[in-house]
């Protein structure tokens, strides 16, 4: 996903997505624990994708106080 696209959620959309990266994230943890992960790059790509989402949301909660 794109910072750009990511800065034009909502903040019920940012949630949602932290939740449905975190549930993906723990999906391919599992086929990485079992040998079937065919590219662990898949797993680095949702971290860094978590990560976005984060800071995006912390900087959207910044600027409403």
């Amino acid at each position: 996903m794109k910072i750009k696209e990511i800065r034009d959620l909502s903040w019920a959309e940012l949630q949602q997505r932290d939740r449905e990266l975190g549930e993906e994230l723990f999906k391919l943890r599992l086929r990485h624990a079992s040998g079937q992960l065919e590219s662990p790059a898949q797993m680095r790509r949702v971290r860094r994708d978590i990560a976005r989402v984060k800071t995006i949301m912390r900087v959207k909660e910044e600027q409403k106080a």
